[in-house]
């Protein structure tokens, strides 16, 4: 008798979102952006569901933007303008990737300044208003084919996937962008996107919104607090237990110090939480 062997099955292999990543979120604002870009073939449902996650914008309508391009402008919500666009720009020649980005509520302002005065359209005044913001290095870079790289010195895995297919620019605390925060005993918890860091916490997802964008402190349901400093557009976020957040509070009222510098007192002087925030912080901090 023969002995069949058994075909082993490999796992799918999980498609590729992004191969280049670049760090130009220590500019200015607005163009503090993560240049996200790769040179494999675009995994077209992949895309929208992560960039439809990241922006909340439907996944048929961003699938529609991938194919087609296009603009998006958030629905007004109330009597208040909240939010601005979302844009994807697509080479009709195919020479030059495809680009993603979103204009805040001050961009989109000017986008619309730029429609009002000079009769652009509100894709061309949107693209005009974001290439300007970003950082002149990446303005050369984007001017060049595949950002200028050097394909002989790059990784042959990328290099082999030919000329960059799209480029997303993005900022946005997102379930591809994973944070870590720092836990009351030590533990350095990571969490994906927006909706998972609020259902850990227990907080809205529109109040984590806020704190990542403005930073300061948010006081949780049992006692606690979670505490955010936003340092070059970066959010770094930190979880103090009821007994933490009250000798905080006491440092605070004691010193007159704001709240925020008293929970760094606090973290200083406690050396579990120090050990991890330098861990969070990495080698060279």
């Amino acid at each position: 008798m023969y002995k069949v062997k058994k075909r082993s099955f490999k796992p799918n292999k999980h498609p590729v979102l992004y191969n280049i990543l670049e760090n130009y979120t220590d500019y200015d604002p607005p163009g503090n952006v993560m240049v996200c870009a790769t040179t494999e073939p675009e995994n077209l449902p992949q895309h929208a569901k992560v960039l439809a996650e990241s922006y909340d914008i439907p996944l048929e309508t961003m699938t529609g933007l991938l194919q087609k391009g296009g603009v998006f402008v958030y629905p007004q919500t109330g009597l208040l303008v909240t939010r601005g666009l979302f844009l994807c720009k697509i080479d009709s020649s195919g020479q030059n990737p495809t680009h993603t980005w979103l204009l805040d509520m001050e961009q989109y302002a000017q986008a619309e300044q730029l429609c009002r005065s000079y009769g652009f359209s509100l894709e061309e005044a949107a693209a005009n208003v974001f290439y300007r913001s970003l950082p002149p290095v990446l303005q050369t870079r984007l001017r060049q084919k595949n950002l200028g790289l050097d394909y002989s010195t790059m990784d042959p895995a990328i290099a082999r996937g030919g000329d960059i297919k799209y480029i997303d620019f993005r900022k946005d605390w997102s379930p591809y962008f994973k944070r870590k925060c720092v836990m009351p005993d030590g533990r350095l918890i990571e969490t994906s996107g927006i909706e998972d860091f609020a259902d850990f916490h227990g907080i809205s997802c529109q109040e984590a919104r806020d704190l990542f964008d403005s930073g300061g402190t948010i006081e949780l349901k049992h006692g606690g607090v979670l505490a955010c400093q936003v340092i070059n557009g970066q959010p770094s976020v930190a979880r103090f237990n009821a007994r933490q957040y009250a000798q905080a509070k006491t440092f605070a009222h004691d010193t007159g110090q704001h709240i925020m510098d008293a929970l760094s007192h606090v973290a200083l002087n406690d050396p579990i939480l120090m050990r991890a925030l330098q861990r969070a912080a990495g080698p060279d901090s």
